[in-house]
C-alpha cells in the first residue's frame, strides 16, 4: 500500500527518497528521537525518529539499516539505492563459512561485485578488495602490550573472514595497532606503539597473515624511523608473499579539533607512491588527506587504480563528509577509492581538553565506522556499521578504470598546464590573486 502523496513507481519517479523516508517514518513506533540527514549542525527536510532497535550505545547503527527498517516497498527502495549510491547493490557470494565464521566473531560483514562491461579484447581484471573497521579491545588503562596483542588477535580474526571470502587486497585502519590517543597530547605510555615499518611487531604479523593468504596488505601504524628515530604516521605495504614492498607516510597532518597530530609527528616526505601488486597498482591516502583533492589526485597521476583512505574521524566533525570525499575522488580520478573509518568510543585514563572553552573529558569522540567503497563510474557500497566491527569485500573490475576514463575524458579535457603555471604563481610570495572588479 502507498501513502497518500507519494507518487506512483510506473515513471520509475517519485518526489525524493527524504519525502518517502518520513512519509513511512510516520507509521512505525518511535520511543528516540534522532535526525537521520543531517548537514553539518544544520537539519534539512526530514527530522525523523528512530527505534531504539535501530540504535546501539546511543548511536544509530546505521544509515542502510534506518532505510531497510522505514522503506519496505522493493521498488522505492530500488529507486532509493539508484540515486543514494548510483545503482542497486548486487551481492557477491563468498559461500557459507566466510558467513558462519564472521557471525561466530561478531562482525558486521557485507559482500558486494561491482562489475565492469564486458570487452573483446581485454578480459576481466577482477580483484577482491577488503576494508576492516574495529574497536580497541581493552581499556586504555591497560598495559600497553596487552592492548596491542589484544588487537593483534582481533585483527587475525577479521583476516581469516577475509581469506576465507577471497579477498586478495587487505587494508586495515588508520594506527590500527592501538587507541587513537593523540587528542590527550600525552607521550607517555603511548609513543610505545610507535615501532619499526619493516622490523616491528605489527609487521612480523602482517607478513605472516598475507603469505599465509596469498593477499596484499596495507598496514597503517604509528612509525619510529629506524635511522632517526622520528615518527611518522605511515601505512606499510606488504605483498602476497609476506614481503615488504615499501610505504607511504601520511601528506597531510590535521589541527583541528581533539587531533592533536602534530604533538607526535609532521607531514610526510615519501610524496605520491604508487605500488605496482600483481592485483593491481594501490596507493594509500592517510585520513586527513582525502580533504585535500590535488593530493588524491597526484595517486591518480602516477598511475593508481585503487585509492585506500584508512581514517580515524568522529561524528561531529565529519560525517556529513565521510560518504562524499572518497567516492568524488573516485570519480575525478578514475580510479576505486576505499574509506576506512575506526569504530567505536575511546576512553583515555587522564581528562584533555578541546580548546575551546568546554569542560575536559576523558572521550575522545564517536567513531563512526561506515567504510564503503567507491567506483570510477560514481557508484558506492552501503557501509559498514557505525557501532561494530567490521569487514566489507567488493569485487571490483580494475576494466572499469580505463572504460571510465575513455567516457569522460577527464584527463584529456584536464588543463594540467594552466593548473600548473597558476599554482607555481600561486606560492610566490608576490602573488596577486586574479580578480576582476
Amino acid at each position: 500500500m502507498r501513502l497518500a502523496g507519494e507518487k506512483t513507481m510506473a515513471s520509475r519517479r517519485f518526489a525524493s527518497f527524504a519525502h518517502i523516508l518520513s512519509r513511512r517514518a510516520l507509521r512505525a513506533p518511535f520511543r528516540a528521537s534522532r535526525t537521520i540527514f543531517s548537514n553539518s549542525s544544520r537539519n534539512f527536510s526530514v527530522e525523523s525518529s528512530v527505534k531504539k532497535a535501530e540504535m546501539k550505545d546511543g548511536e544509530v547503527k546505521s544509515l542502510e539499516n534506518i532505510i531497510k527498517t522505514h522503506v519496505s516497498d522493493a521498488e522505492d527502495r530500488s529507486e532509493m539505492e539508484r540515486i543514494l549510491y548510483g545503482g542497486n547493490h548486487t551481492e557477491l557470494d563468498v559461500g557459507t563459512a566466510a558467513k558462519e565464521k564472521a557471525n561466530a566473531i561478531g562482525i558486521d560483514f557485507k559482500a558486494y561485485k561491482v562489475p565492469a562491461a564486458a570487452e573483446q579484447t581485454r578480459s576481466p581484471r577482477l580483484v577482491r578488495l577488503a576494508a576492516i573497521q574495529n574497536k580497541i579491545v581493552v581499556p586504555t588503562s591497560a598495559p600497553i602490550i596487552e592492548q596491542r596483542d589484544a588487537i593483534f588477535r582481533r585483527i587475525e580474526q577479521i583476516v581469516e573472514v577475509a581469506a576465507l571470502a577471497g579477498a586478495n587486497v587487505v587494508c586495515l585502519q588508520e594506527c590500527w595497532t592501538g587507541p587513537f590517543f593523540f587528542c590527550t597530547r600525552e607521550k607517555q605510555p603511548w609513543m610505545e606503539f610507535a615501532e619499526s615499518a619493516q622490523h616491528g611487531e605489527s609487521f612480523q604479523l602482517i607478513s605472516e597473515l598475507a603469505k599465509r593468504h596469498r593477499m596484499v596488505i596495507v598496514s597503517p601504524i604509528l612509525e619510529r624511523d629506524d635511522k632517526r628515530s622520528t615518527i611518522w604516521n605511515t601505512a606499510v605495504v606488504v605483498d602476497q608473499t609476506g614481503r615488504y614492498m615499501g610505504k607511504h607516510r601520511k601528506n597531510h597532518i590535521p589541527r583541528v579539533g581533539d587531533f592533536n597530530e602534530s604533538t607526535y609527528y609532521m607531514e610526510g616526505d615519501t610524496g605520491h607512491p604508487v605500488f605496482d601488486t600483481i592485483y593491481g597498482k594501490i596507493a594509500v591516502n592517510i585520513c586527513y588527506g582525502r580533504h585535500h583533492p590535488l593530493n588524491w589526485m597526484m595517486f591518480g597521476l602516477n598511475g593508481a587504480e585503487v585509492v585506500f583512505n584508512p581514517s580515524a574521524t568522529v561524528g561531529k566533525l565529519s560525517e556529513p563528509l565521510w560518504g562524499i570525499e572518497a567516492r568524488n575522488a573516485a570519480i575525478a580520478n578514475h580510479y576505486f577509492s576505499v574509506g576506512i573509518n575506526r569504530v567505536g568510543t575511546e576512553e583515555f585514563p587522564n581528562q584533555f581538553t578541546s580548546g575551546d572553552g568546554a569542560p575536559a573529558k576523558t572521550k575522545f569522540g564517536h567513531f563512526y565506522g561506515s567504510s564503503y567503497i567507491a567506483a570510477p563510474d560514481g557508484y558506492r557500497t552501503p557501509g559498514l556499521s557505525r557501532v561494530d566491527d567490521g569487514l566489507l569485500i567488493t569485487e571490483v573490475d580494475l576494466n572499469m578504470c580505463q572504460q571510465v576514463r575513455d567516457k569522460w575524458l577527464f584527463n584529456q579535457t584536464a588543463r594540467f598546464d594552466m593548473y600548473a603555471e597558476s599554482l607555481e604563481e600561486y606560492i610566490d610570495e608576490e602573488f596577486e590573486p586574479q580578480i576582476i572588479r
